[in-house]
């Protein structure tokens, strides 16, 4: 911790090499000294004082689904990284009992931590994010207090990147490391984060999201008991395999998707349902094949083929992370390339019915295939339906594999990324 003169000092010196070392790739350093410099600056002219304030900086990534698409909702499996975009903070304690947060582009958000209850006004709203986080740090017994930050964040939103779990947890981390000297788990503040998510903010998010966020690196996620999941970090350096992980953008549009979201879900869910099961990870995967001609006309093949779907990544994502594991980077991108064809052909989320022709995540896969087949790998990453796809690349064509996505997405549709640590106190 320094002084907010301090720090700028130090950024403007480049003195914090060292501590990005952590979370960003080296090329990345001069992009990161100009975003920790610009949320300094915007401190110091909204907080009275702020020069001679105590304040540290704070990250949080955004995370990309590796592997078992459309499963955590049904107890299943899941692969997930935290990546290279991040939300970042200034913040500096205040003795008034009042947390502010004021992020690049947003209105200032003002919580009292004696005003702590859940309000309907605020669903929806960043305020309900902070507040809910707030609370759930105190009735779980630590430390809250007041504090003042500023904020911006680079993960893009609705693009499947968790850009509002990057959010909480960069407000769960700052608390952490303020009050609580750092020691609250980083699994305790996913699940904090996906509490306020649900109880303030309004939305029945799982823990997903928040959990890679806040873990980083690769991580496998078992949620077969939701309110203890499985994490198991896993050994393998990304920067060595001689990849990039690049997310495209199709600037597809999510708005009027919300039941196709559901849908997925609730088909699944309602084959459990026809097995007197509440989620698929109850159900044995041979008794929905056995039982598939019954379940077929009573819910309609769809239904079948999204389970089948379910049961299918669970075994790849283990299949991916002992790949990992063995160091198999070959074996690793034949499974992410299975995984994105049963996302296409059985889960049936890379376009909507609704509207057949416009179909830019189908295209974008189509491309990638055309390009990196044999190379590399591709998929559909996240909910699907519309925004974005993922491809592990070669180096050497990360060059020509986003000038020909650009061409068709626009210039600013390709994220070129790397794998990183989960929230944490830069300096």
């Amino acid at each position: 911790m320094a002084t907010l003169n301090k720090i700028k000092e130090i950024i403007a010196q480049r003195g914090l090499d060292a501590e990005f070392s952590a979370v960003y790739k080296q090329e990345d350093y001069e992009n990161n000294y100009a975003r920790y410099l610009k949320i300094a600056e915007d401190f110091e002219s909204i907080f009275e004082n702020a020069g001679e304030r105590e304040v540290s900086l704070f990250s949080a990534p955004g995370r990309s689904e590796i592997g078992g698409n459309h499963t955590d909702h049904n107890h299943g499996l899941v692969l997930a990284a935290g990546i290279s975009l991040d939300a970042i903070a200034v913040a500096s304690k205040n003795d008034e009992g009042i947390v502010r947060v004021k992020s690049a582009g947003y209105p200032m958000d003002t919580v009292s931590c004696d005003e702590l209850e859940p309000c309907e006004k605020e669903y929806g709203k960043s305020q309900a994010i902070v507040r809910g986080i707030v609370a759930r740090f105190k009735e779980l017994g630590y430390n809250v207090g007041g504090f003042d930050a500023t904020t911006s964040s680079q993960v893009l939103s609705g693009s499947g990147l968790s850009s509002s779990a990057a959010f909480e947890v960069l407000v769960g981390t700052i608390l952490n490391h303020l009050y609580n000297d750092g020691k609250v788990p980083m699994p305790e503040i996913a699940k904090i984060a996906q509490y306020s998510e649900n109880v303030y903010f309004g939305k029945p998010c799982g823990l997903l999201d928040q959990m890679a966020c806040a873990v980083g690196g690769f991580v496998s996620i078992d949620f077969e008991d939701t309110s203890k999941p499985v994490i198991n970090a896993i050994d393998f350096d990304f920067a060595k395999s001689g990849h990039s992980l690049v997310i495209v953008d199709t600037k597809g549009s999510h708005s009027n998707l919300t039941d196709d979201y559901a849908a997925v879900r609730g088909e699944m869910e309602s084959v459990a349902e026809f097995f007197g099961k509440k989620v698929l990870r109850e159900v044995d995967k041979e008794d929905v094949i056995r039982f598939a001609a019954d379940v077929s006309k009573n819910l309609g093949e769809r239904a079948v083929l999204r389970a089948l779907h379910f049961y299918g990544e669970n075994e790849k994502v283990i299949a991916q992370t002992e790949a990992l594991l063995k160091n198999d980077f070959e074996s690793f991108k034949e499974l992410i390339i299975k995984s994105g064809r049963s996302s296409y052909m059985y889960n049936q989320n890379v376009y909507t019915c609704k509207n057949p022709t416009n179909q830019p995540l189908s295209l974008a896969l189509c491309i990638s295939e055309q390009l990196l087949e044999g190379k590399g790998a591709w998929r559909v990453h996240g909910g699907g339906f519309a925004g974005t796809i993922q491809a592990f690349v070669p180096d050497e064509l990360v060059g020509t594999y986003t000038d020909k996505m650009k061409n068709i997405f626009g210039d600013d549709s390709c994220y070129v990324l790397s794998i990183r640590k989960g929230g944490t106190k830069v300096y």
